[in-house]
């Protein structure tokens, strides 16, 4: 079976292959929803990635969209305490694990 897009589907009766989800962004988390932080990509410039870090982005970190701009950018975010805003295009950098509500 091969996992599409939450599908599983026979794999030509030659054994079983399951593949890892497409990763998730911080753009993608919807208002209200929490996420675990997993990772911010490293091929971002670096002034990004480490203004992320900063920030309080990292591995492990519990992250909240709390609500997002009438046209969608920027979201402010709620991460260790604190909130702060993001460009979709500084959030796309932060791949995320969504926590069940």
């Amino acid at each position: 079976m091969i996992a599409s897009g939450g599908v599983y589907e026979e794999a030509g009766g030659r054994g079983a292959a399951v593949t890892e989800p497409a990763p998730r962004s911080l753009a993608d988390l919807l208002p209200g929803a929490r996420a675990t932080v997993a990772r911010v990509v490293a091929d971002a410039a670096p002034a990004v990635v480490c203004r992320l870090h900063d920030l309080g982005f990292t591995p492990g970190a519990m992250v909240e969209a709390v609500r997002r701009a009438p046209l969608r950018d920027p979201v402010l975010y709620r991460v260790k305490d604190y909130e702060v805003c993001l460009r979709r295009t500084q959030a796309v950098c932060v791949h995320i694990v969504e926590v069940e509500r």
